[in-house]
């Protein structure tokens, strides 16, 4: 299934956190990492905080809400040393996490790739967390356990653990041109590669092939594995992949797309460029990505 790395940095990947799975089971251990040298991440809200070399911002634990959920991010390792990481779990969750504020993209844009994928990887966590204070299968409170990577249900004693969704984002290509999408409510020019969730009993191919039918009314062959990317929004797995179409007559699906055009091999360059008939994803999307990898390979 494998067709070839992209090119480009994959954004939102490669923190350089280490996670130190053996020490999330171990309290003991936990506890003795909550001393004077832990970092907490700085946050307002779900936004990153940064400092004047805009860099994420740091504090101690002294500097947590009282009473508030403390997750375990990881150790710290890059200065020679080992700090304990952790972040707290706000009052509430993104109440829209599919709409990107424009606000926190300004903010994201200024972050060196590993701060990204720690800021990312921490989103994601303590998000799910203000969103599932319940049991799904009780309704009783939940606490947090195993250093925030999973809640328990004291009542029932269910076990409830961090989310994450898989989506296909795919390329599909006729006759030397890329199929792109413009979803409804997007500004006009916006064009991407069509994507959508792996449903229930699905392959990843399999997923390929009946979103892009869905959305297109086009069938698909070949589908090939290009490259992931976790997207903090709230938190999917975006699974990049490539197709090809043995038509290119379109059916739209006018309840989720605006348009879906066959755009040139000149049309993609020219765009990804700033100057071509359409706007490309920004860069820290990985059909942005994708598309680089199409016209090198």
């Amino acid at each position: 299934m494998a067709a070839g790395s992209p090119t480009g940095q994959i954004f939102f990947a490669g923190s350089p956190i280490d996670r130190a799975d053996n020490l999330r089971a171990d309290p003991d251990a936990l506890a003795g990492l909550m001393n004077w040298k832990a970092r907490l991440l700085a946050l307002d809200g779900l936004f990153p905080a940064l400092d004047d070399d805009h860099r994420l911002r740091w504090g101690t634990l002294a500097d947590a809400p009282e009473d508030a959920e403390l997750v375990f991010l990881g150790l710290d390792r890059t200065d020679g040393g080992e700090r304990a990481c952790f972040a707290a779990v706000p009052d509430k969750g993104d109440a829209s996490p599919r709409m990107a504020n424009p606000q926190l993209w300004s903010l994201m844009a200024t972050l060196d790739p590993g701060d990204l994928a720690t800021y990312g990887g921490a989103r994601s966590l303590i998000d799910w967390h203000a969103r599932h204070r319940f049991c799904a299968q009780c309704g009783s409170d939940t606490k947090l356990a195993k250093g925030g990577w999973q809640r328990g249900c004291e009542a029932c004693g269910a076990q409830h653990f961090p989310r994450t969704d898989p989506v296909t984002i795919m390329l599909v290509e006729h006759d030397g041109r890329l199929m792109l999408g413009r979803g409804l409510g997007w500004p006009e020019g916006a064009f991407s590669a069509l994507a959508g969730f792996v449903e229930p009993g699905e392959t990843i191919e399999e997923a390929v092939a009946r979103e892009v039918f869905e959305e297109s009314g086009v069938r698909v062959r070949d589908v090939a594995y290009v490259a992931s990317q976790p997207w903090p929004f709230p938190s999917q797995l975006m699974i990049g992949c490539h197709s090809h179409a043995d038509n290119d007559e379109l059916t739209i699906d006018e309840t989720e797309m605006a348009e879906v055009v066959f755009f040139s091999r000149e049309d993609v360059v020219s765009s990804l460029n700033g100057d071509g008939p359409f706007r490309a994803p920004p860069k820290h999307a990985i059909a942005h990505n994708l598309m680089q990898w199409w016209l090198n390979k």
